[in-house]
């Protein structure tokens, strides 16, 4: 009875141990502190048409020795495209007077094309959007070779279909390599209602392809759900792409609180299983602080797209030191970015 005893207390104290583990702050990442690169916005709406209501929620990636923003631009009547923009600095910004792609099918019409993020395999640059037709929203691809001129994939995550997603699905973060054979995808969905409760949750889910065409779920249940009573409570959503590292898959994400207050938290998922999640932060490592930030289309919102390691030797660059650039949504209206130096 005794030896059973024991055997039932250490199961509990490994229990409690694994589950600290998880709810600990991580210590496995590839950055330190964050702070604004710019205090002002570094892209704002502009003209009367098709980005006159807000330029946020940006892809960035470091191409030719030049930044490559692709950006969500908004017009008055609320129909989304996506702009280009370029720059040899990543602050200062050039853009196109066009957008490089604009709503064209059924699942795009009036809504638009939302919310990007790129990852680049070999020659071509994958493009994941949030295609919105006023009705739903679903998770995409386009593939280019120059960054400008895109080919539509179609849907790759259809809305209310799914191990658990009840509604739309979005934030197609791909992994950069494979793993397992395997490419993998973190995005986000909807789960259920919990019995008693009215308000569903957005969460983030995990599907793995052979192609990056076809994608298949991983789990049965979300692999970074959302935490009662913490910033994350109402949404943890995958930020840009992961960054890996030889300790895991460090996934940025976008959490919201009951007040639908975007700030930024991360993830660490196991290098060899990114199914198997290994720490998170507790408390958020950025937030809403400036007016640009608190006041737009929508109010209290950072909300993280793009993350671009800049280095000393690349042209333009005159800051010293090896560090990343965090180029967000703020507002829904503006571009902002952070940076943090690199461990």
């Amino acid at each position: 009875m005794m030896k059973r005893n024991l055997i039932f207390a250490l199961a509990l104290l490994w229990i409690l141990a694994a589950s600290l583990t998880l709810a600990s702050p991580t210590t496995d990442l590839p950055f330190g502190p964050w702070t604004r690169a710019s205090n002002d916005a570094i892209l704002s709406p502009q003209g009367a048409t098709w980005e006159s209501a807000g330029t946020f929620n940006p892809a960035v990636i470091h191409h030719n020795n030049k930044f490559i923003m692709l950006y969500r631009a908004q017009d008055a009547a609320g129909t989304s495209r996506l702009g280009y923009a370029e720059s040899t600095d990543g602050l200062h910004f050039t853009r196109r007077p066009e957008p490089v792609l604009s709503p064209e099918t059924p699942y795009e019409k009036d809504g638009g094309v939302e919310d990007p993020r790129l990852q680049k395999f070999g020659d071509t640059f994958y493009l994941t959007y949030t295609a919105y037709n006023k009705k739903d929203a679903q998770l995409c691809l386009a593939t280019s070779l120059d960054l400008i001129h895109w080919q539509r994939k179609g849907i790759i995550v259809p809305a209310y279909k799914g191990n658990w997603n009840v509604a739309w699905t979005k934030s197609g973060a791909i992994v950069p390599e494979k793993i397992n054979d395997k490419y993998w995808m973190y995005w986000l969905g909807t789960a259920p209602s919990k019995p008693g409760k009215t308000d569903k949750t957005d969460q983030t889910a995990l599907s793995w392809s052979t192609d990056l065409l076809h994608w298949t779920e991983a789990t049965t249940t979300p692999v970074l759900p959302t935490r009662p009573g913490m910033f994350d409570s109402r949404v943890a959503e995958p930020g840009p792409p992961p960054i890996l590292t030889d300790r895991g898959i460090v996934l940025i994400y976008n959490g919201a609180d009951d007040h639908l207050v975007y700030r930024t938290g991360v993830a660490v998922f196991d290098r060899r299983d990114p199914r198997k999640l290994l720490s998170r932060t507790d408390q958020s490592i950025f937030a809403p602080e400036k007016d640009w930030e608190k006041v737009g289309q929508v109010p209290n919102v950072t909300f993280v797209e793009a993350i671009v390691l800049v280095k000393t030797k690349d042209e333009g660059i005159v800051q010293k030191g090896n560090r990343y650039f965090f180029y967000y949504g703020a507002a829904d209206k503006y571009v902002g970015v952070a940076e943090a130096s690199l461990k």
